[in-house]
């Protein structure tokens, strides 16, 4: 060992030796041996520091003796002596010279002095030199030590108990410290053999080291001595304080923990003795109550004890701090007492101790995390932490909820209590950091820095009696735990996560599975440690919150509740985290906001408050409650409520809001919903409004004054706003996930505003809109992932009925698509078209939506990204095409306007630069904006884009032909793969013609438009197109374009003008007047139908050589006849015309044009609109070209086509079977439209009636259509024919048309169609003359239709049941229909059968047929109806004919008598004569004398015939004839009054010139000499004799009839027919004077003069006329007045 230096050395010597000289001087008289022992001690110790080198082990060595002359000096008792032996005593063990024995001998020496009560401090002093120099005192002398302190610890003085304290504290560490030194020593050596498990003898420490031994026997001891028993070890203590013990427990516990974990003995005492000790000695504080009498409980109860309780207190956290993990158990009590001890029935100051306990508890964040892990997290065991959280937070509340502890806040503040009214009063006294809840105020101290529980009535160890606590001191401890526990915990769950994603980032590199494993179970730890508090931390939290008055303290709570919440996302802890976000969400919102995300409880929803005193605007910035209002502004709610105030608090709140959002934005998930929420109802308040790009701006409440704030806000607003948008700015940092929850937050708050924006029209809510517009353009690097959500919600919002919210949604897809198609991203869109089309699709979504500002919205966009990105669609362009073709009509005309105006730039600017996949598209687009019927311009302007699209094509079109069909390939070859036909429009046409097609089926679509303009340029256009451009198609397209195109282009025409309505239209819309011909819809509709026709038919006409090779040209000429027929029938006068006209020009009768040689006339009248092509460069090659130009090429075309068919088709164009087809058209149309209508009465109008040229049209269609198909001609045709021609001629006129066509009555002149019908009967007459032999069997049919023509003269046809009125009596309004005159046809068939007849009477098949006797039969009509006939020339004429055809005819029936062939015609020819001569009509009134007689003059010329032609040759003619005959004659000599006339006249009319001419014949046949069969005699006697016995009667009755009548007059009639007797008599006198006499027979004779007497009787008659008339019947028998001749008896004379 090193020796000390010598100089240390010689001064310890120098002083002993002077110490002891010293002795002996003090002793020398007193006390003799204490000086020779001095004395020898010096030489001692000069002997020894002579001899010895190392001087001071030797010193040590006879220490007993060095020491003993000072320990005499000690017992002298002498104050004076024993202090300088005391000084010696120390100095010797300073210098560490005493060995084991000499210390005994001090501490015994030291003990008698103690006990006499001499040099108190100065033991104590000696004593803890002895012990703290060396360590040579052990076991009983050190126990003997100890126990000195003690004693003298419990002396009079208070100094020496005071120093005595100290000592026994720092004696009592240097045992410890021993024990730790010793361990120190031993530690490498070797372990102590384990000790003997479950040794229960607590003496037994034979494995302990000496020190070790020592440390146990004293600690034991000290326990012992605070539970009051006696002490093993520490032999003779007489008196000991608990507070002492438990003091000096707490500091061994306290320093030397390691002792205790280390030494299973120390570990028993522990377990065995303190925890044990500690249960016991709380007892008193468990039971007691506050408040309870002694009188109640049985037993007194033991009151708590400040100093044990505190002291207890200090122990039980050195025992939690530092031996938990062997305590588990007992710790569990500890701190189960700890949280009663909180309980409000416990005293005050126990409870502000009690609470500075937990505080240090709460500092010690790893500890709390043990506690979590032995209890929380283990089944049947008490949730500590949980306890003790939430044993804080009740805490917190009771101190406010508990009456009278702290001021009543009215007390403490005055009136700031008072609200607004008393404002000014309270703001001096809020300023001291308080807490204010409810009227009770509690203000907040500072009580220990952040982190550290310094403690101040744990410390208070001198205290006897309780301290009062003051007010607030246990709240503001509470308040720090509070925050120091949430701190630590953060802080340490912070940093093992930091760590463990360094660690996820090494592992990356090697991994390693086993510390995976272990992370894991940390995860556990620390989810069950948020669990377990979460719910107390946050009830305390939030009361805090809502009673601080103090910023910074609102500052750190808030802090806490942020951290917590940040700690709950990033642990996953979704309800803890809402409900943290929930509370400062709270805060933010003024008091009982109903905020439904918020409130979890629904009852308070519908609640609203707001201030009192609402009328008072201006807001002083004194306080309202204890809370510095801010803010005045309107809630955010469906029904307005008044308004709401913000406080500088709630501001606060808001930007704690928005620091959690910005700087936690990654773990709030869902919980976005609440902060956003809660900020959109915040930016309402503060009337924030966004502006461009989304960012709020502070801008003014549309609702009028109702938003104040105050200037301390107004400086705050541009920082929350930029703090708002740099929230939303910052999402470009979140990870996918956390900005898929950003984007779904923001969709579900848009969703409700958008619902609270419903039904009124309120100002609503944009921030959430806003801020989805932020999110996407700051995020638009990574858009895809989020595009879907934020449009599709966006959509929904641009289909609100609010404007302002729907404006907004539009606005923000706007700019989002504008923003991304503009992005620079990378890939560049042109490489991602997946990308391009994603971005585009909402555009085209918001086509679906219905408000037209949004679609104006919408093609404003479109507008600008054609002008922007116009160049870079490429396959964006359908898409682009679709939102501008999206138009419908209910969208009004702006919008349309706005469409079109982006057609037109693509149609003018783009076409080149588009795919050609798009083309077809944009054919699509400009016919729906044709097909629109809100603005007719933009119809017509798109019918005009169309055409010029059609050029586009028709210029480029080989390299539009190259693209398509190169895609046409790929596409072909997708298709195969997937096994699918290729789905095209038009497919196995090429695609290029496909392309022709869609035009060709557009225009076709507006050629059915139901406005007649769009119709007309619409059919104009698509005829022109395909007649201009149609070359460039292959011929297999034709086929398509003649099925699909025109054909189903004319079915729909048909349809829709067969349904159109046939109301009238007023006008034209504004005042343009409609003409009456277009006057329905009707009308309109027609005119198409004759466009469509036409242009169909004129294709067919001038393409006929190219479509006759298509392989259907014959079912395609059927079809076109199909509907030439439907049209011919269609019920307008107009179409049907047409529909002949075109008819005519597919016949080619009329050529189409007429001037071939003038090529743009040509194209003129095809209806093209006249293109002369300046580009003399060829166009794009195909087969079917023959020149460059487009016009050469057309008018080569079209002209070549129309003049003459190539070489050698002209017998394809003789085709029989399209002739026959046409001829069965023209059948069905005639039968059709001539059919007369069926059932109804003749009052019921017709459905329709066929016009007047319509009719002649179709007529005249025949002549040309029969030189076609005469040689297959057949008899049944002819009979077709017939019947439509005879329908055609009955069918009547419209009563308002017949002025126009029907001649005046008197003019004998046809109609075109009479003529027309008459032509076509000609030329078949004409045919069958120049035919065969064969084709006159067909005379007898035309004699037939001509005679039922010659019939209209005296009965027109009847048109159905229809009532025609004749012209000549009807005025021409009455009658609706008007029949023909149909004489003038009727005679000039006539006319045309006596020609006829004339021509062809010998005919085999005119006589085989009874031609004659149906001529006779017909001529029966006119000639009985006589004066009734219609027209007086009719009966003249029939007369007439009937003469001539007589004449022809008679000789030739008389040739084949014998053939039979005319006996049926003798019959109808005596019918005709009888009703002719004797006619039932009377002649009208106004017939003059000379007219009459010429009438008669015909009579009698018939009769002249009779005598004439027919009576000569009586012998070939049938016997029943003669007789009939005979028996005219006979009546015609007697019976023919005509009824009414003037006696004047009577001698005229009464045809006597005709009478006589009858008689005459009668007679001269009866009595003639050439009788040449005794028959004809007997017919003519009986002739005779009836004749005169009719007389006879008539006479008598006459006589009868005047006698009765008296004075009246007879009748007129009987008057007249006597007349007529006895005129007949007369003549009948004067005829027999005439003839022969041996004519007459005898008794005719007879018979005559039979008649005389009657005469004479009638001489009675009172009539002058009878008289007259008498005179002259009666003058001729005169003749009979003679005398009798002898004549030959029983004589034939």
């Amino acid at each position: 060992s090193c020796l000390p230096y010598p100089e240390a050395v010689k001064k310890l010597l120098e002083n002993m030796q002077t110490d002891l000289r010293s002795l002996s001087m003090e002793c020398k008289k007193k006390f003799p041996p204490v000086k020779e022992a001095a004395e020898s001690g010096i030489v001692k110790i000069k002997t020894i520091a002579a001899r010895n080198s190392d001087i001071l082990a030797t010193l040590k060595e006879n220490s007993s003796e060095v020491v003993q002359p000072f320990l005499m000096g000690c017992g002298t008792k002498e104050p004076k002596i024993t202090q300088l032996c005391l000084a010696a005593i120390q100095r010797l063990m300073s210098h560490e010279v005493v060995s084991e024995a000499a210390a005994g001998n001090i501490i015994n020496m030291l003990w008698q002095l103690m006990e006499n009560g001499l040099e108190e401090l100065k033991l104590l002093q000696t004593v803890l030199v002895l012990l703290t120099t060396n360590t040579v005192v052990h076991d009983q002398v050190l126990s003997k030590a100890i126990v000195l302190c003690f004693r003298l610890h419990f002396t009079k003085d208070n100094i020496t108990n005071n120093t005595a304290a100290a000592t026994v504290r720092q004696v009592v560490t240097v045992v410890f410290e021993r024990m730790v030194a010793e361990d120190e020593r031993f530690k490498d050596i070797v372990d102590q053999p384990p000790p003997v498990q479950g040794n229960t003898n607590r003496r037994s420490v034979s494995t302990l080291r000496p020190s070790a031994k020592d440390a146990y026997m004293l600690f034991q001891d000290l326990c012992q001595l605070v539970n009051a028993d006696a002490p093993y070890w520490l032999v003779g203590m007489t008196e000991m304080t608990r507070t002492f013990g438990l003091e000096l427990l707490e500091s061994v516990l306290n320093d030397f923990p390691r002792v205790f974990l280390q030494h299973q003995e120390f570990s028993f005492l522990l377990k065995e003795r303190v925890c044990p000790l500690v249960i016991k000695l709380f007892s008193p504080n468990i039971k007691f109550r506050q408040g309870n009498s002694s009188a109640a409980s049985p037993a007194p109860v033991e009151k708590p004890y400040f100093p044990i309780c505190m002291r207890l207190l200090r122990v039980v956290s050195v025992l939690i701090k530092h031996f938990y993990s062997l305590l588990v158990t007992e710790c569990e009590i500890f701190l189960s007492l700890l949280v009663k001890f909180l309980d409000g029935e416990k005293p005050q100051w126990l409870r502000a101790v009690a609470v500075e306990s937990v505080h240090r508890l709460c500092v010690q964040p790893h500890l709390l995390r043990s506690f979590c892990l032995s209890y929380d997290m283990k089944q049947h065991s008490t949730k500590v932490f949980r306890d003790i959280v939430n044993a804080l937070g009740s805490f917190i509340q009771s101190l406010f909820i508990v009456l009278n502890t702290g001021n009543p806040a009215g007390a403490a503040q005055g009136a700031a209590q008072g609200g607004l009214g008393a404002g000014g009063q309270g703001g001096s006294l809020t300023t001291q950091a308080a807490f204010e809840y409810r009227g009770t105020w509690i203000p907040l101290m500072t009580v220990s820095v952040q982190g550290s529980a310094k403690a101040t009535y744990l410390e208070m160890l001198d205290k006897v009696e309780p301290p009062s606590i003051p007010e607030g001191y246990a709240m503001s401890v509470a308040f720090s735990a509070l925050l120091d526990l949430v701190r630590g915990i953060t802080s340490m769950i912070e940093r093992a996560l930091a760590k463990e994603e360094e660690e996820a980032v090494r592992r990356e590199a090697n991994p390693d599975q086993n510390t995976h494993v272990s992370l894991s179970g940390a995860h556990l730890v620390w989810e069950e440690m948020v669990s377990a508090c979460w719910c107390g931390l946050l009830a305390a939290l939030s009361l805090l919150l809502d009673a601080s008055t103090d910023e910074t303290a609102t500052e750190s709570i808030l802090k806490a509740e942020l951290n917590v919440a940040a700690l709950c996302g990033r642990l996953g802890l979704v309800t803890p985290r809402d409900a943290f976000i929930t509370a400062i969400c709270k805060a933010s919102l003024p008091p009982h906001y109903a905020l439904t995300v918020l409130s979890s409880n629904t009852a308070n929803l519908n609640k609203a408050y707001s201030i009192q005193g609402q009328s008072v605007q201006i807001i002083s910035s004194s306080s309202e409650s204890h809370q510095q209002v801010v803010a005045v502004g309107q809630p955010l709610s469906v029904q307005p409520q008044g308004t709401v105030v913000l406080t500088a608090k709630n501001i606060q709140c808001m930007r704690t809001l928005l620091n959690l959002a910005h700087c936690h934005g990654v773990v709030l998930g869902t919980s976005w919903q609440l902060v956003l929420a809660t900020l959109q109802h915040l930016v309402w308040i503060l009337g924030l409004k966004p502006g461009v790009g989304g960012a709020l701006k502070p801008g003014r409440a549309v609702e009028g004054p109702s938003t104040v704030l105050t200037t301390a806000v107004m400086t705050d607003l541009p920082v929350i706003s930029n703090i708002l948008s740099r929230l939303f700015e910052s999402s470009q940092y979140l990870d996918d996930v956390s900005l898929h929850h950003l984007i779904n937050a923001l969709c579900s708050l848009s969703l409700e505003a958008v619902e609270m924006a419903y039904g009124n029209n309120k100002e609503p809510s944009l921030f959430a809109v806003a801020k989805l517009l932020e999110t996407g353009l700051v995020n638009m690097d990574r858009i895809e992932i989020l595009w879907r959500p934020l449009t599709g919600h966006l959509l929904e919002v641009c289909q609100h009925p609010n404007a302002r919210m729907r404006e907004w949604g539009a606005e923000a897809v706007t700019s989002l698509i504008k923003a991304g198609l503009a992005y620079k991203h990378n890939p560049p869109l042109a490489q991602n078209q997946r990308l391009q089309l994603l971005l585009l699709n909402p555009l085209k979504e918001l086509s679906n939506v219905l408000h037209a500002d949004i679609r104006q919205k919408q093609l404003e966009s479109v507008l600008q990204i054609l002008q922007s990105q116009g160049d870079s669609l490429g396959p964006g362009w359908p898409l682009v095409l679709g939102v501008i073709g999206a138009i419908r009509n209910d969208q009004g005309e702006s919008l349309i306007r706005t469409a079109f105006q982006c057609l037109q730039l693509v149609v003018t600017d783009f076409l080149p630069t588009m795919p050609c996949a798009g083309l077809q598209i944009v054919v699509d687009v400009a016919g729906s904006f044709g097909l629109q019927n809100q603005e007719l311009n933009i119809s017509l302007t798109s019918i005009g884009l169309l055409w010029n699209i059609s050029d586009y094509f028709f210029q480029r079109g080989e390299a539009i032909t190259q693209e398509l069909e190169r895609e046409e390939a790929a596409l072909q070859k997708q298709a195969q793969e997937k096994g699918e036909p290729l789905n095209r429009p038009f497919h196995p046409a090429p695609p290029f013609d496909c392309l022709w097609l869609c035009l060709y089926a557009k225009l076709g679509q507006l050629c059915v438009d139901p406005r007649p303009a769009v119709r007309k340029s619409a059919g104009q256009t698509m005829f022109s197109t395909i007649a201009a451009h149609g070359t460039l198609l292959q011929q297999p397209t034709w086929h398509i374009v003649v099925w699909k195109v025109l054909f189903h282009l004319l079915d729909c025409v048909r349809k829709s003008s067969t349904t159109a309505d046939k109301e009238k239209i007023e006008s034209g819309g504004g005042n343009i007047l409609i003409h009456h011909s277009r006057d329905t819809a009707e009308k309109q509709w027609a005119e198409t139908w004759v466009l469509t026709l036409a242009g169909v038919a004129r294709i067919f006409n001038t393409r006929r050589y190219l479509l006759q090779q298509l392989g259907d040209y014959f079912k395609a000429w059927e079809v076109l006849l199909d509907h030439i027929q439907s049209a011919a029938l269609s019920k307008n006068s107009e179409v049907s015309l047409a529909a002949l006209k075109s008819f005519q020009e597919i016949l080619q009768i009329a050529t189409p044009v007429k001037d071939s040689a003038m090529p743009n006339d040509a194209l003129a009248a095809m209806g093209a609109p006249v293109l002369i092509d300046p580009l003399s460069a060829p166009g794009p090659g195909r087969p079917l070209l023959r020149s460059d130009s487009m016009l050469e090429r057309l008018t080569s075309y079209n002209c070549a086509e129309l003049q003459a068919p190539p070489p050698g088709e002209e017998s394809a164009l003789e085709d029989a079977a399209l002739w026959w087809s046409a001829w069965n058209t023209w059948y069905r149309t005639g039968t059709d439209s001539t059919r007369p209508p069926s059932g109804g009465t003749g009052t019921d109008r017709p459905s329709f009636v066929p016009s007047q040229p319509f009719l002649t049209a179709l007529v005249q269609i025949f002549p040309a259509l029969y030189q076609h198909i005469k040689t297959g001609f057949s008899m049944e045709d002819l009979r077709k024919l017939g019947v439509i021609l005879h329908g055609a001629v009955s069918i009547p006129i419209s009563s308002d048309a017949s002025p126009f066509i029907l001649p005046s009555y008197t003019e004998a002149v046809l109609t075109s169609l009479q003529e027309a019908v008459l032509t076509a009967l000609d030329v078949l007459q004409k045919a069958i003359c120049v035919g065969p032999e064969n084709l006159q069997v067909m005379y007898p049919a035309i004699f037939e239709q001509l005679l039922l023509f010659v019939e209209f003269s005296c009965k027109p046809p009847q048109y159905g049941k229809m009532e025609t009125k004749h012209v000549a009596n009807a005025k021409y309004n009455q009658a609706e229909w008007v029949a023909l005159n149909y004489v003038p046809f009727a005679e000039r068939s006539l006319e045309v059968v006596v020609d006829l007849y004339h021509k062809t009477a010998c005919h085999k098949a005119v006589i085989n047929e009874k031609v004659l006797q149906n001529i006779i039969k017909t001529l029966r009509m006119p000639l009985g109806l006589k004066y009734g006939c219609p027209s007086e020339s009719t009966w003249k004429l029939a007369v007439s004919s009937l003469l001539k055809v007589l004449s022809t005819g008679l000789p030739v029936a008389r040739q084949h008598a014998s053939s039979r062939k005319f006996d049926t015609m003798w019959p109808e020819l005596a019918n005709a004569f009888k009703d002719f001569l004797f006619t039932k009509s009377t002649p009208p009134d106004n017939v003059s004398i000379q007219e009459f007689q010429k009438n008669e003059a015909i009579d009698v010329e018939v009769v002249q015939l009779i005598s004439t032609e027919i009576l000569p040759f009586a012998i070939f003619i049938p016997k029943d004839f003669v007789g009939q005959i005979m028996a005219m004659l006979n009546k015609g000599s007697i019976h023919s009054q005509s009824s009414s006339f003037t006696e004047a006249e009577v001698d005229v009319r009464m045809r006597e010139e005709f009478s006589k001419v009858c008689f005459e014949t009668l007679l001269q046949f009866s009595f003639s000499n050439k009788v040449s069969t005794p028959q004809e005699g007997y017919i003519s006697r009986m002739a005779l004799s009836v004749l005169l016995k009719r007389s006879q009667d008539v006479l008598r009755r006459y006589v009868d009839d005047e006698r009765l009548s008296g004075r009246c007059p007879l009748p007129r009639q009987q008057v007249t027919e006597i007349i007529f007797v006895l005129k007949a008599i007369s003549t009948l006198m004067d005829s027999l004077k005439k003839t022969q006499p041996e004519n007459v027979d005898g008794t005719t004779w007879a018979q005559v003069i039979a008649l005389y007497p009657t005469l004479v009787e009638c001489i009675t008659c009172s009539s002058s006329e009878v008289s007259s008339a008498l005179k002259e019947a009666m003058g001729p028998f005169k003749d009979f007045m003679q005398p009798p001749v002898s004549r030959v008896p029983n004589g034939e004379s």
